[in-house]
């Protein structure tokens, strides 16, 4: 009884304890908190093998937003790869929030969960972190849509024929608008990633050893210092502001021009920079190993900059059109004899017009001979904009979009060839404006396509190169014709082989592990050989290494008779053909291997006097072109070294003698020759007795 009433003891103790323990980690100041998971943070790190200096510790606050998750990164540091003890700490402290919520009350816990939430908003993210990626390419993709929606603000312009007046287009203004806004509010979320966005020291990139930056202050220096008021520029809704509240008050007054050119250079000052920062987006994602660039999305590129300039000059040209029929209106207002008919040429938002429903005055500007000559090629000298009097009365804003397009996509693709400029200055600077950009991009592009189609025909003019480079070879050497034909032969069949790949370079960057699988994989073939089915993975893992690949045509001789053995050759593909002295012969094909005497060879002892060579008793003719691959004398050699214990095994050298073709070719010629001895002995004893018998 004195054991449990001290048992009961001891748990009202350590509960009560353990509540003000609470009590106090509530009213701790937020400093010594983080003064506390600052220490909590430098055992980690020096659990898991990192510097008791805490180095990237905003990072490690961050959570999952602190961690970096690019595969192949070399840049981060090695803290930043691993799931954080901390994460664990804090899931373990919201269960216990959750388990003692009654206990401490709603309002305690609501505000820990506050300050939780406020951590993690304002901590620094990792560039390399999953969000970040999803997070770019959700940005990179609102500006693209940006490029096309900003050309869109010079449509709502148009020309009411019958009314011979300047409207906007009311039903699509809020849609782009709108569009156009919600644009512009992922990028500014984005400037305000930004400013929470670890960075690399430029200057520790230059010796090799990059840093990544992670203190708030320095982030947001380095975003001011960077791309802030480009991007701030980029941000502002400038074409709306134009559009909403400029636009629709200037119609009537004789400065519409101007705020046209106003409308026209907001377009183009927003969308230049747009484009740039979109490139360096993209090229930060490809930096990371996140978009892996082919040709053909190099083509997909290309394509989509010449369809958006062709946009953007249709836009252009479209406005400047109506620019000119609203000059065209008021040339006619001033040469007629109707008083304040310039206030006629405003059609507002459609509703204005109704307005002067019964007035003379506009019924007489309606049917004014000089305003109505302004919608005919010929009333006024138009020069490139012909085709934009007649489209800018269009009541349909997808047929007014897309001849624009396809005009712009016409005159840079023929540097505006076909156009005649009327002697109208800015008509004059437009066309040369056309030309300029027409030109810039098609250079562009016909240096992306030249790279691109280098970099697909670059084996083949590296194979015509070598071929070249052969045939001089072979005339500074006068070879003979045969020999020539044999050569070119060799390499032609070489290069179908390989490919033009070097196999060997490819493998040596491989990691030793890597490496052996796939030797294995491209080796598998090597079971069907007879005297490697009963060699262990060691053994073979080291004849893998030291093979390599080797191409013999037709009619070539991979050993003959009287000649050096001085490798193994294991057929990969082709046929070849043994021819013993006695004239026997035997066919070999895929799996099958010759020069196996040498191996032989170490096992009898012959080249125990290492000056001592392997004379070839055969010849081994290929009856096609061969791929093989060939292991040397020297390599050999060293591999019975390095196994030379387990090439004494009687199981392995007995297996070798009763699967080695060439062994069992020497057991049959000994038996052979044995039998004719025997055979003459026999016959020699027969003649003895007979003569004896006659004697």
């Amino acid at each position: 009884m004195f054991y449990i009433n001290r048992f009961l003891h001891l748990r009202v103790y350590r509960w009560t304890l353990k509540e003000k323990m609470i009590s106090v980690s509530i009213s701790i100041p937020r400093q010594e908190r983080e003064a506390v998971e600052e220490k909590e943070i430098r055992n980690d790190n020096h659990q898991l093998g990192v510097n008791d200096e805490v180095k990237n510790k905003h990072l490690l606050r961050s959570g999952q937003l602190g961690m970096c998750n690019a595969s192949y990164c070399t840049s981060c540091p090695i803290s930043c790869y691993y799931e954080r003890p901390l994460t664990f700490r804090v899931s373990q402290r919201f269960d216990h929030y959750n388990d003692d919520v009654q206990r401490r009350g709603v309002k305690a816990w609501k505000q820990e969960k506050l300050s939780l939430l406020k951590h993690f908003m304002f901590g620094v993210i990792n560039p390399h972190a999953k969000v970040v990626r999803g997070w770019t390419q959700l940005v990179i993709t609102s500006c693209s849509f940006a490029t096309v929606i900003d050309p869109l603000f010079c449509y709502l312009l148009s020309v009411n024929k019958g009314f011979k007046c300047i409207g906007i287009d009311s039903r699509m203004t809020t849609p782009i608008v709108v569009f156009r806004s919600m644009m512009d509010l992922i990028f500014l979320m984005h400037m305000l990633v930004q400013f929470r966005l670890a960075f690399f020291s430029p200057e520790s990139r230059v010796l090799g050893a990059p840093e990544l930056v992670d203190h708030p202050r320095k982030t947001v220096l380095h975003y001011l210092s960077g791309y802030f008021f480009l991007d701030l520029f980029i941000v502002l809704p400038i074409p709306q502001i134009i559009v909403l509240f400029i636009l629709p008050n200037a119609i009537a007054s004789l400065g519409i021009n101007y705020e046209k050119d106003l409308l026209r250079a907001a377009v183009l000052v927003q969308y230049i920079p747009r484009l740039f920062r979109i490139s360096k987006l993209i090229d930060g994602m490809g930096a990371s190993g996140y978009i892996p660039w082919s040709g053909y999305s190099l083509v997909i590129s290309n394509l989509q900059i010449f369809v958006s300039a062709g946009h953007f000059v249709g836009s252009c040209w479209y406005l400047l059109g109506l620019q000119r029929v609203n000059q065209c209106l008021q040339d006619a207002c001033h040469n007629s004899t109707i008083m304040h008919c310039m206030k006629f040429i405003d059609c507002g938002k459609g509703k204005e017009s109704w307005a002067f429903d019964g007035d003379q005055i506009w019924n007489k500007w309606k049917q004014d001979k000089n305003s109505s000559a302004c919608f005919t090629e010929d009333g006024f000298p138009y020069g490139i904009y012909v085709k934009a009097v007649n489209l800018i009365v269009d009541n349909s804003m997808i047929t007014r979009c897309a001849y624009s397009m396809f005009w712009g996509l016409q005159q840079i693709s023929t540097l505006a060839g076909n156009q005649t400029p009327s002697y109208f200055f800015w008509e004059i600077l437009f066309t040369m404006f056309i030309i300029g950009v027409g030109l810039l991009l098609f250079s562009f592009l016909i240096g992306s396509m030249q790279n691109f189609l280098q970099g697909l025909g670059r084996r083949e003019m590296e194979t015509l190169v070598r071929r070249r480079d052969v045939e001089e070879w072979m005339r500074h050497e006068n070879l003979p014709e045969n020999l020539r034909r044999k050569v070119r032969e060799s390499e032609y069949f070489n290069g179908a082989a390989t490919q033009g790949i070097d196999g060997e370079m490819l493998m040596q960057n491989l990691p030793e592990d890597l490496q052996r699988d796939v030797r294995h994989h491209l080796f598998k073939f090597f079971k069907k050989v007879r005297i490697f089915a009963y060699m262990d993975e060691p053994l073979l893992d080291a004849i893998y290494a030291r093979l390599r690949k080797k191409t013999y045509i037709k009619g070539g001789k991979v050993l003959y008779i009287g000649g050096v053995v001085t490798k193994m050759v294991f057929i990969a593909r082709g046929k070849l053909e043994i021819i013993v002295e006695n004239g026997n012969k035997v066919l070999l094909s895929e799996g099958d291997v010759c020069g196996e005497e040498l191996l032989i060879s170490y096992f009898e002892h012959f080249l125990v006097n290492r000056g001592k060579r392997l004379i070839s008793n055969r010849t081994v003719k290929c009856l096609s072109n061969v791929e093989a691959y060939v292991i040397w004398v020297a390599e050999l050699e060293e591999v019975t070294n390095l196994f030379s214990e387990y090439f004494r095994n009687p199981r392995f050298q007995y297996a070798i003698r009763n699967k080695s073709l060439y062994w069992r070719t020497m057991a049959a010629t000994t038996i052979q020759v044995a039998w004719r001895h025997y055979k003459k002995r026999q016959n020699r004893a027969k003649t003895s007795r007979g003569m004896a018998g006659i004697w």
